[in-house]
C-alpha cells in the first residue's frame, strides 16, 4: 500500500471522502514506510498505537458525514512542539524524558481538523543549526543521498526528510533563521514560513522568541496551503499572537499572476554565487513573467548587515530563554557540591556543542559593557533591514531570491565542523526574513548536476501569505520538479 504515500494531503483528502481506501488504510500505509525509512534517522519517537487510533475515529467520521478539514491525515511532529501525554525533547539530553502536560496550540488545532500524530521529528538540539547534525540523537540523513550521506538541513531536518521519504504526509516545522525554508530546499519539499505572529507559539520550546515562527511543511503548495488554513490564528495564550482573520489559502492557488511584480535584488546575487543557483533563479524568474508578471530590479541595502545582526540577537534571545533548564525548574539533574555547581554540572551535560556556543555569544552580547555595543545597535540596523524591505514592497508585490546558496552537503563535512562561521553562511539568503516578520516559502525549481534539489524564496508583504502562494503555484506549475 506504499503508493498510498505518494498522494498529497489534497489528493489523500479527496480518496478518503470518495472510500477509495480508509484512513486506516492510509496510516497503515505511512507506518509501514516509516519501517523502511528507520535509516534515515527521521523519527526520533513514533506513536503508531496514537496513528491509528485517531484514524479508527477519522473512519468512524467519514461514515457519518461528520469528517472535518483534515480527517485522516497523518503528521509528523517536530520534537520543538510540545504534544500532551508524548515525550517531547528538542532533541536535548537535558530535556530527554520531558512528556508535556499540556498541548501546543498549532498541533492542538492540527488534531482538532482530524489530523493525527505519527510521531516526533528529529531537528538540531533546540532548533540551533542548518544541518540537523545537532541532534542528540544523531544526524538525520538525506533521502537524496547516493553514494554519501547528505544533510537534510537544518533545523527542521527530520520534517523535511520524513516528507520527502513519504514517512509522514506532511510535518510541522519553525523557522527561526531559515529553517523551515533551507531544509525544504535540501529535500526537494515546500516548506512555508508564515508572518511573525500569524501563528501561535504557545507551547513551542523557544529559541529566540523575536524571531520563531511555526509552519507547514508539505509534498506541495497546496498541502502548505491546507495545513497553514489550520494551524494559523489568534491565541489568546501568545502574545505575539495577532489577530488577524485567516483567509483560506487555497482560494488563490490557480489564479494567474499577471501584472504582478516580481522583485529581484542585487545583494542576493554575491561574488561566487555558484552558476547553477543563478540559471535556477533565472529561469522561475522566467516562468513568472512567461505568465504576464513584471520583473522588477530593487534593493535591500542592508542585506549584508543581515547574518551579524542575527547572530547577535538570535543568541542573546537564546541565553534568557535556556536560563530556565537549570536542573532546578526544568530539566536533567546533575548533583554539586553547591548550587553552582550543580547549575554547571546540569547545564555542561545537558547541553551540546552548538548550544553552548550559542548560549555563551548571547550571555556576552548581553553583558554589563557591551549590551549598547552589540545588542542595542543590531536592534537598531534591524529596524533599517525591515525599513528596505518596506521600500522593496513600494516597487514589488513579492521578491523572489534563492532559497540557499548550496545544496544538501555531506554529513561531518569539515569546512562546516571546523569553522561554525560557514555554516552560518548557508543562511544569507533567508534570516534578513526573520528580522522583518515576513511570510516567505521555498520550493523545489530543479535539479543541480549532481542531482540534488534547488530551491527558490518567495517573500511576501506581511501578512500577505495569499500572494506568496499564488506565485508559488504558478512556479510549482511549470518548473516540472519530480517529487522524489
Amino acid at each position: 500500500m506504499n503508493e498510498l504515500t505518494d498522494l498529497t494531503i489534497a489528493e489523500a483528502l479527496a480518496g478518503l471522502k470518495n472510500k477509495k481506501f480508509s484512513a486506516t488504510e492510509l496510516t497503515k500505509a505511512y507506518l509501514n514506510k516509516m519501517e523502511e525509512g528507520r535509516r534515515f534517522n527521521a523519527y526520533v519517537l513514533e506513536t503508531p498505537e496514537i496513528a491509528l487510533k485517531a484514524a479508527e475515529k477519522a473512519d468512524k467520521n467519514y461514515a457519518s458525514g461528520t469528517a472535518r478539514l483534515l480527517e485522516g491525515i497523518p503528521l509528523g511532529i517536530k520534537d520543538l512542539f510540545c504534544t500532551k501525554g508524548i515525550r517531547t525533547t528538542a532533541c536535548s539530553h537535558i530535556i530527554d524524558n520531558f512528556i508535556p502536560p499540556y498541548e501546543s496550540t498549532v498541533t492542538q488545532r492540527l488534531f482538532d481538523a482530524g489530523a493525527s500524530c505519527l510521531g516526533k521529528l528529529s531537528m538540531d538540539e533546540f532548533a540551533m543549526g542548518g544541518s540537523n547534525e545537532n541532534s542528540c540523537f544523531g544526524p538525520v540523513i538525506n533521502p537524496w543521498s547516493k553514494d554519501k550521506n547528505l544533510v537534510p538541513g537544518g533545523s527542521s531536518g527530520g520534517s523535511a526528510a520524513a516528507v520527502c521519504a513519504g514517512m509522514c504526509a506532511g510535518a510541522t516545522g519553525t523557522d527561526t533563521g531559515g529553517s523551515i525554508r533551507q531544509p525544504a530546499a535540501f529535500c526537494g519539499i515546500t516548506g512555508m514560513k508564515p508572518t511573525y505572529g500569524r501563528c501561535s507559539r504557545y507551547g513551542i520550546m523557544a529559541f529566540a522568541s523575536s524571531l520563531d515562527q511555526a509552519g507547514p511543511m508539505g509534498k506541495d503548495v497546496r498541502d502548505c496551503a491546507l495545513l497553514l488554513n489550520v494551524m494559523a490564528g489568534y491565541d489568546e495564550k501568545d502574545s505575539t499572537s495577532v489577530r488577524k482573520e485567516v483567509p483560506d489559502f487555497t482560494k488563490v492557488l490557480g489564479q494567474n499572476v499577471q501584472g504582478l511584480k516580481i522583485g529581484i535584488p542585487a545583494e542576493y546575487r554575491p561574488d561566487g554565487l555558484s552558476k547553477e543557483i543563478s540559471e535556477a533563479w533565472d529561469k522561475a524568474a522566467a516562468i513568472l513573467k512567461a505568465h504576464g508578471a513584471e520583473i522588477v530590479n530593487i534593493s535591500l541595502p542592508h542585506t549584508k548587515y543581515a547574518l551579524p545582526v542575527y547572530y547577535i540577537i538570535a543568541p542573546a534571545e537564546a541565553s534568557s530563554n535556556l536560563a530556565r533548564y537549570d536542573g532546578v525548574r526544568y530539566g536533567n539533574r546533575v548533583e554539586g557540591a553547591s548550587i553552582s555547581d550543580l547549575y554547571v554540572n546540569t547545564r555542561s551535560a545537558g547541553f551540546g556543542k552548538e548550544v553552548k556556543r550559542r548560549i555563551m555569544v548571547g550571555t556576552y552580547v548581553l553583558s554589563a559593557g557591551y549590551y549598547d555595543a552589540y545588542y542595542v545597535k543590531a536592534q537598531k540596523v534591524r529596524r533599517l533591514i525591515q525599513n528596505d524591505f518596506k521600500e522593496a514592497f513600494k516597487l514589488c508585490d513579492v521578491i523572489l531570491t534563492p532559497t540557499s546558496p548550496v545544496t544538501a552537503f555531506q554529513i561531518g563535512d569539515k569546512s562546516m565542523a571546523e569553522n561554525p562561521i560557514n555554516m552560518y553562511l548557508n543562511d544569507i539568503f533567508t534570516v534578513s526574513v526573520n528580522l522583518a516578520g515576513l511570510p516567505a516559502m521555498s520550493l523545489p525549481i530543479g535539479l543541480s548536476s549532481d542531482g540534488l534539489p534547488l530551491g527558490m524564496q518567495l517573500i511576501g508583504r506581511a501578512f500577505d501569505e495569499e500572494t506568496v502562494f499564488k506565485a508559488g503555484y504558478v512556479l510549482e506549475q511549470d518548473a516540472g520538479f519530480k517529487r522524489k
